[in-house]
């Protein structure tokens, strides 16, 4: 069997490791005599005063001994976040996104995980039905957490038959040990019209209110139904279906808070837009737990916008914290890669702004269109973006892809400015490969919240 290793991608200049002559190429084979299977047991190692590598460069292994202050960063950038394989998702839910991918796209976009250790440094959801009772005595012991588990039912026989596999009646039990024993769990639902919605998401929010009420937040999120999608029984919700969910879960809200003293359960964004309905007061979100979940992320953006307009910021809103923020050997991953495309200058100018977006991004901003015309002293309007790459009925701004934006640029003029959120971008890619070198008009990738939109409308 070969035994994990990581290969080393970057060496921070005047870092520990780059003043022990460590070197991108380099695979690391063991850190203080131990074989370690990811980055979170390479980082407990890493943060002590005294760090011994087994390092193989050129087919030849060498030790080098790293001194340094206790929880100093190393200064390694590993390849991969796991050293041995990614656990990869054994179900095969009908309203999995990955199953609706046109044909042709990159193959890493197709890796299904359903991984504990990537849950917990990327806020990926896990189904747990591939977590065993080892993975339970180390979460536990390691205090793993927070945890992002895919909930979508909680009767056993309709859980099965969402997941397309049978563990999926059972594998709830993990759930349980691990909230018994303290470990922080956010939750999720993916309701699916005539499948777990009506009487059955009732059921599950009872369900969740019997067994799992240590939960620390539940996030209720509509399916997304690509033109590629092969599930003749997969169906977007109705305006009429959408309000029909904001109605139960805001009676739930009411039962829990009641009952545990908080909310719990959150519609997602797209809900509301679906609906037609005004959004939540941010408070209403709590913390917004899952603000990469969609859930809250537009009275968020309005808020920081609001803010950034009168000069100040917005206090308590909850990102990723904890253990990941501390691990630099930890790698970008997947789309929640470095956004770190290039950035045209913004030169100041009196000519008109375009915000691309998507069809539900520009309803959040099209309110707010005024305010910012004022600040940036030129008009300021959407370019919304049909999303026609994945049809159906995709409308988040997040999975444009640039043949969608070149579309929409193609009809616009041409010496006006325009602003790409970061979002559409993965380590400067979007989804289809192209780059913003690839479109039609110069844009300005622009990070994805409010204060940093202001900013460069006032450029």
């Amino acid at each position: 069997m070969c035994m994990p290793t990581a290969r080393v991608t970057a060496v921070a200049p005047d870092s520990p490791a780059a003043s022990v002559g460590m070197l991108a190429g380099d695979e690391l084979l063991s850190v203080n005599g131990e074989t370690v299977r990811d980055v979170i047991q390479y980082q407990m190692h890493a943060d002590e005063p005294r760090v011994e590598l087994e390092v193989r460069r050129g087919g030849l292994e060498r030790q080098i001994v790293v001194a340094k202050d206790a929880g100093e960063p190393l200064g390694l950038q590993l390849s991969s976040p796991v050293f041995d394989r990614v656990r990869t998702c054994d179900n095969h839910c009908p309203f999995c996104f990955i199953y609706q991918l046109p044909a042709g796209m990159r193959p890493s976009l197709s890796v299904k995980d359903d991984d504990y250790r990537l849950s917990f440094l990327y806020g990926n959801f896990t189904t747990l039905t591939r977590f065993t009772e080892a993975d339970l005595e180390r979460v536990v012991s390691e205090r793993l957490g927070p945890l992002y588990v895919s909930i979508h039912a909680t009767d056993p026989e309709l859980r099965a038959r969402l997941l397309r596999n049978r563990r999926g009646a059972t594998s709830l039990r993990w759930l349980g040990a691990l909230l018994e024993a303290g470990i922080e769990i956010h939750g999720q639902i993916v309701v699916c019209p005539d499948l777990n919605d009506g009487d059955a998401l009732d059921t599950t929010l009872l369900g969740i209110l019997d067994r799992y009420p240590r939960l620390a937040t539940v996030g209720v999120v509509p399916l997304g139904v690509s033109a590629h999608t092969a599930e003749p029984e997969l169906r977007p919700h109705t305006a009429a279906e959408a309000g029909r969910v904001i109605d139960t879960i805001e009676t739930w809200q009411h039962r829990f808070a009641r009952t545990l003293g908080r909310r719990l359960v959150y519609a997602a964004d797209e809900y509301y837009l679906l609906a037609s309905r005004s959004f939540p007061a941010l408070d209403e979100y709590d913390d917004v737990a899952q603000h990469e979940n969609g859930i809250g992320m537009a009275v968020t953006f309005s808020r920081e916008v609001d803010a950034a307009l009168a000069g100040a910021t917005v206090d308590g809103v909850r990102g990723r914290t904890g253990f990941f923020a501390s691990v630099d050997g930890a790698p970008a991953m997947g789309y929640r890669a470095n956004r770190d495309a290039p950035v045209a200058f913004w030169v100041r100018s009196e000519r008109p702004i375009g915000i691309v977006t998507g069809e539900y991004g520009r309803r959040v901003l099209d309110p707010l269109l005024d305010r910012l015309s004022a600040a940036a002293g030129v008009p300021v309007r959407t370019v919304p973006v049909a999303n026609e790459f994945f049809g159906g009925n995709i409308a988040v701004t997040g999975l444009l892809t640039g043949s969608d934006v070149a579309r929409a640029l193609a009809e616009q003029p041409a010496g006006d400015r325009y602003l790409l959120p970061d979002v559409v971008l993965s380590e400067g890619r979007f989804l289809d490969d192209t780059t913003p070198a690839d479109l039609p008009l110069l844009v300005e990738v622009v990070p994805t919240d409010g204060a940093a939109l202001v900013a460069a409308v006032r450029a």
